[in-house]
């Protein structure tokens, strides 16, 4: 993932900073606690995409 990317992108629903998970290639928003997909190095950021985060993640 592109670091000057990440300084652009945002949570499309709370334009939120998002914060990118290496190991499973997502990009997590705490605040909503959803979990985007990057496909072939795409950030999918549709919220039918993103995955529910539980609550023992992210800590």
């Amino acid at each position: 993932m592109d670091h000057r990317l990440l300084e652009i992108v945002a949570c499309p629903i709370c334009k939120g900073k998002l914060i990118f998970d290496a190991a499973n290639q997502e990009l997590i928003c705490k605040f909503d606690r959803l979990a985007y997909p990057i496909k072939e190095g795409i950030p999918v950021l549709l919220e039918l995409e993103a995955r529910e985060m539980e609550v023992e993640e992210g800590r």
